[in-house]
C-alpha cells in the first residue's frame, strides 16, 4: 500500500531537502518506487540536489492549476528509474494552491509509486497546512541545537493536532567529536528532549557541500553522510540497524596539551 511521508522541520536551513533527496535515492536503490515532491513553492531546490535542474519543464503549480497532466510534470531520475521528482514552482507563492489541490495530486501519485516524499517548507505556515490532510506519516529533521529543537516542539504539536501522530526523527549535521567532548547534544538526547523515535542521524560531511556545488546527489559518492542515509533507509523500511555509538576520540599527549592550553585564559594586559 502506498504511503505519503512529509519531511518537515521547525526552522529553515537544517538540511530537510537534502534528507528528502537522499532518502529518495536510497529507496530507489532498493527498487522501491518513490516520488519526491518539492513543496517549497518559490524556493525550488530538490531538482538541483538530485541533479535534475536541466529537465524541469512543468511544476507542481502547473499540475494544481490543471495546465498540464501530472505525467508531464514528473521527471525520472537519470540513474535510478524508480525515482521521480515533481518540482516546485520557481515563481509564484503558496497561496496559489490549496489543500484540495494537494490531495488530488497526492492521490494520483499514490497510484503510481509506493512512497511519496513531500518536502515541506520550513515551519507551520500555509504551505504545511495545505499538505496535512494528504499526509500519512512524518519525518522531522532537526540539528542538535536549542533553536532547532524549540521550533521542532511546535511542529510536533501541530502534527498531533492534525491526527498524524508523532514523527520519526532525523538529526542532521552531527559532529561526533563535539558530542564526545560534551559540546553538542547527542542524537539520542535530542530524541529524548522531543520525545519522538529516533530514525537516525547524519554526520556533518564535507562531501555533501561538494556534491551540492556540483549539482548532484551526495548519495552517488562515498562518505559518512551517504553511509548514514543508507542505514536510515534500512530502518525506514523496517530493518534493524544498530545506531553507531559516540566513543571519545583517542588523543595523544600533544593533542591534550593543545586542548589544555586553548582553555587557559590569557594573562596579557
Amino acid at each position: 500500500m502506498s504511503q505519503t511521508w512529509m519531511i518537515i522541520s521547525g526552522k529553515g536551513g537544517v538540511g530537510k531537502s537534502m534528507i528528502t533527496s537522499a532518502l529518495g535515492v536510497a529507496l530507489a536503490r532498493r527498487n522501491m518506487s518513490c516520488c519526491c515532491v518539492d513543496m517549497d513553492i518559490g524556493l525550488r531546490n530538490l531538482d538541483m540536489l538530485l541533479g535534475m535542474q536541466n529537465k524541469v519543464v512543468y511544476d507542481v503549480l502547473d499540475v494544481a492549476h490543471k495546465d498540464c497532466k501530472l505525467k508531464y510534470a514528473l521527471i525520472t531520475h537519470a540513474v535510478h528509474s524508480s525515482l521521480s521528482l515533481l518540482p516546485a514552482a520557481q515563481l509564484g507563492d503558496v497561496n496559489q494552491m490549496d489543500a484540495d489541490d494537494m490531495q488530488r495530486i497526492v492521490k494520483k501519485l499514490k497510484k503510481r509509486v509506493g512512497y511519496v516524499l513531500l518536502d515541506a517548507p520550513a515551519g507551520i505556515g500555509r504551505g504545511v497546512e495545505n499538505m496535512l490532510p494528504s499526509v500519512d506519516h512524518a519525518i522531522l529533521v532537526v540539528t542538535p541545537d536549542d533553536v532547532s529543537i524549540r521550533d521542532a516542539e511546535r511542529v510536533i504539536a501541530r502534527l498531533e493536532e492534525a491526527g498524524i501522530g508523532r514523527p520519526l526523527l532525523i538529526v542532521n549535521r552531527v559532529i561526533p567529536e563535539m558530542i564526545a567532548d560534551g559540546e553538542m547534544y547527542s542524537p539520542q538526547t535530542v530524541a529524548a528532549l522531543l520525545d519522538v523515535p529516533l530514525l537516525g542521524y547524519v554526520p556533518d560531511d564535507r562531501a555533501v557541500l561538494a556534491a551540492i556545488n556540483r549539482h548532484e546527489s551526495f548519495m552517488e559518492q562515498s562518505g559518512s553522510a551517504k553511509d548514514a542515509m543508507e542505514r536510515i533507509a534500512q530502518r525506514f523500511l523496517g530493518e534493524f540497524v544498530a545506531m553507531p555509538s559516540f566513543d571519545p576520540p583517542k588523543r595523544g599527549l600533544f593533542s591534550r596539551l593543545r586542548k589544555k592550553n586553548k582553555k587557559k585564559p590569557s594573562t596579557l594586559e
